[in-house]
């Protein structure tokens, strides 16, 4: 049963009274409900915590936040939002930090484009076919004249398996890599060639955090930026969430 079925979906929830964290609390029975949501939702939960209202866990998961009542009978899927905060997104602030520790195991098999003077990085999700991704890397040296290092994930838009991915696998596997990311980007060729790299991992990370197109940006702090920004507004983005 997949998640978009069982699930009813509530593009935002506002509730308040809220906090802006989510307190630690040990959740007893953390087992029993990690298995519940997998075996009725096909989710893989990687943690369960206090969420910011009370009556609530927050389910960290393969496919986002979850929220479910702690003695796991009713869930909800969706965005919570702080009114006494500027509207601050809760549940994207819930997955910044996990995003971070997340994303380390992946360091090595990410294209880095690495700025000369180098002030901050963004982890991008891309796609070779995707519009605005071949528009940001059309700019790559304006984010890095501006001291902002780009490195690229996978996230084939069209899933896995697909022609879309086996190109992605192409480019990570190529000789020099960087390159054939270029020449991709610009509707090239790239020679099929295969190796270590798994592209669905990279890919099944982008949707843990959320991901739903592309580009998506993870700024250094684990907030997520969905959809392109040029140069100068990336920097102005990456400033005002220092």
């Amino acid at each position: 049963m997949t998640l978009t079925k069982t699930l009813t979906l509530v593009a935002s929830l506002v509730i308040t009274p809220i906090v802006s964290a989510a307190p630690a609390i040990d959740v007893t029975n953390e087992s029993a409900l990690k298995q519940k949501l997998t075996d009725t939702l096909g989710v893989n939960v990687m943690k369960i915590q206090q969420s910011p209202i009370d009556g609530l866990y927050q389910a960290l998961t393969d496919r986002g936040v979850l929220y479910v009542t702690k003695d796991g009978a009713k869930l909800i899927h969706g965005n919570l939002y702080d009114l006494d905060n500027g509207m601050k997104n809760l549940t994207e602030a819930a997955l910044a930090g996990p995003r971070i520790a997340l994303l380390k195991p992946f360091e090595d098999e990410m294209l880095v484009y690495k700025a000369k003077n180098e002030k901050h990085v963004v982890t991008v999700f891309t796609d070779v076919d995707c519009g605005y991704c071949r528009k940001l890397h059309s700019q790559m040296q304006g984010y890095n004249d501006l001291g902002i290092t780009i490195r690229y994930l996978a996230y084939p838009r069209a899933g896995i398996p697909s022609a879309n991915a086996d190109e992605m696998q192409a480019v990570w596997c190529a000789k020099d890599p960087l390159k054939a990311m270029s020449e991709a980007k610009e509707g090239g060729n790239v020679k099929a060639a295969s190796c270590d790299i798994d592209i669905a991992k990279q890919y099944q990370l982008g949707r843990s955090f959320g991901v739903n197109g592309t580009p998506a940006l993870i700024l250094e702090n684990g907030t997520m930026v969905p959809g392109y920004q040029s140069p100068a507004d990336l920097l102005q983005t990456i400033e005002a969430n220092l």
